[in-house]
């Protein structure tokens, strides 16, 4: 395991601005719209793994940098993304997720290369569309010696934010700075959380979105290698340093592609807060469709086509729609501004209920006369509900499983639901939006969206 010594190690990366437009899927829109500007670096050093003894090795990766044109927008707060490259893609899935709160805010943002697969390509859940095999006249110059070395890369980068601001930030000053990451990302975020940050000391907070049960290997085998992969439930550390949130959607929850976070499950404390979110899927359509566009100032009609039910599934026709409920993007929003305000005012963020599981081996969710996951962060999709979401899809494609399953109710459920029509459905809906706003599971900046999402996907 990590040894004192690593404290004491320190690197100082040399960082070299690369000019034209970073290879990085943000969105179909343009940044400058959002009032932000983007700025790739690449970074060149020394890294240190933690096992089975520290030993070092030289890197080059990227990072690209997002800040408010306009200064006087700066939070004060960075976000640092470690990019997922399950997909076999440097992926900004967090920033995909909840850019809508970090631009309105005005936080600043870093996405990270943290891994090799993301530079050199690699085991993934999807082609290889690694950063060299892209664009290799841009990129042929970085070099990753493996995923051993991310957490030390990750720690890096974090120190560099914090003490070459001017380098990175444009002058911008940072007061605090926040590690988050989803999926594959988090499940290393695990790691780091319980092994590194000790250790390192870097981060103000982590936003550890979608994790499973088991957490990554420190030694920087693959996830997807079953003799490394560690099959173990790994809940967080007993003594958090910093604050921790995690949020997790029914898939992690009861797993499938791995093994469950109710394995690792445990009572939130003063430095650590869960979320499990009915309703929702690991990935859904705003995933794949609704956050290229969401913008902010894309009409209502474009999101809501975003989010209508869809059976196809990156090329593929599925057996049932992929989940299309909108709460997880902004539950995860509500997550994030309550992590800021956390590590900035030590206000704790609300503690939610679990999800309901039966005792069945291995444990399902226990549902609701409407097919609804009970228990969990409540938000008007489930208790209002015009459909069944859920976090459980196929078993095939793999990639289904994760994209979970939705089906709209039929007009005879629709009608016993709510008899006095769509008037009825939105007085209900909308006392439900402002029960979850109240007790901190959505936002009352979303609200007018939601309302106007409601009134527009009521059949």
């Amino acid at each position: 395991m990590a040894n004192d010594a690593v404290r004491d190690q320190v690197t100082d990366p040399a960082i070299e601005r690369v000019p034209g437009t970073p290879n990085l899927l943000l969105g179909a829109y343009d940044v400058s719209t959002l009032g932000y500007a983007a700025q790739e670096h690449f970074l060149s050093g020394t890294a240190t793994s933690y096992v089975p003894q520290p030993s070092t090795a030289d890197y080059v990766t990227r990072i690209v940098v997002m800040t408010p044109t306009d200064p006087e927008r700066f939070s004060g707060a960075v976000v640092v993304e470690w990019l997922n490259v399950s997909g076999g893609i440097d992926a900004p899935a967090v920033w995909f997720m909840a850019h809508r709160e970090i631009v309105r805010a005005g936080h600043a943002y870093v996405a990270v290369s943290a891994q090799r697969v993301g530079i050199e390509g690699g085991a993934s859940m999807g082609m290889d569309m690694s950063l060299k095999t892209l664009d290799a006249a841009r990129y042929g110059a970085l070099t990753h010696p493996g995923d051993a070395y991310a957490y030390d890369i990750y720690s890096q980068v974090g120190r560099l934010v914090r003490d070459r601001a001017d380098e990175l930030l444009g002058g911008l000053q940072p007061e605090t700075v926040l590690a988050i990451g989803e999926s594959q990302s988090a499940l290393f975020l695990t790691t780091y959380v319980n092994v590194v940050d000790p250790l390192a000391q870097v981060y103000d907070g982590f936003l550890v979105h979608s994790r499973f049960g088991p957490a990554a290997p420190l030694d920087g085998s693959s996830i997807f290698d079953d003799d490394s992969a560690d099959p173990q439930p790994v809940p967080f550390s007993d003594d958090l340093r910093v604050p921790v949130m995690t949020v997790i959607t029914e898939t992690d929850l009861v797993g499938g592609v791995r093994a469950g976070y109710h394995l690792a499950r445990q009572p939130d404390g003063d430095r650590l807060r869960a979320w499990e979110v009915a309703g929702t899927a690991h990935a859904d359509n705003y995933t794949i469709k609704v956050g290229f566009i969401d913008s902010g100032a894309a009409p209502l009609d474009d999101l809501v086509a975003g989010y209508a039910p869809t059976t196809t599934l990156m090329g593929q026709e599925l057996p049932h729609c992929i989940n299309f409920a909108p709460q997880h993007h902004y539950v995860l929003q509500a997550a994030l501004a309550h992590l800021v305000a956390w590590v900035r005012t030590g206000e704790l963020p609300p503690t939610a209920e679990r999800m309901d599981l039966t005792d069945a081996e291995p444990p399902q969710l226990v549902l609701d006369a409407n097919g609804l996951a009970t228990g969990g962060v409540r938000t008007p999709w489930v208790d209002v509900p015009i459909a069944r979401t859920s976090g459980i899809g196929s078993a095939e494609p793999l990639m289904a499983m994760l994209f979970g399953s939705g089906e709209v109710f039929d007009a005879d459920t629709v009608a016993r639901l709510y008899p006095g029509g769509a008037a009825e459905y939105i007085d209900r809906f909308t006392q439900s939006l402002d029960a979850a706003i109240e007790a901190g599971f959505l936002l009352a900046a979303d609200r007018q969206e939601i309302l106007d999402l409601a009134a527009a996907t009521y059949p």
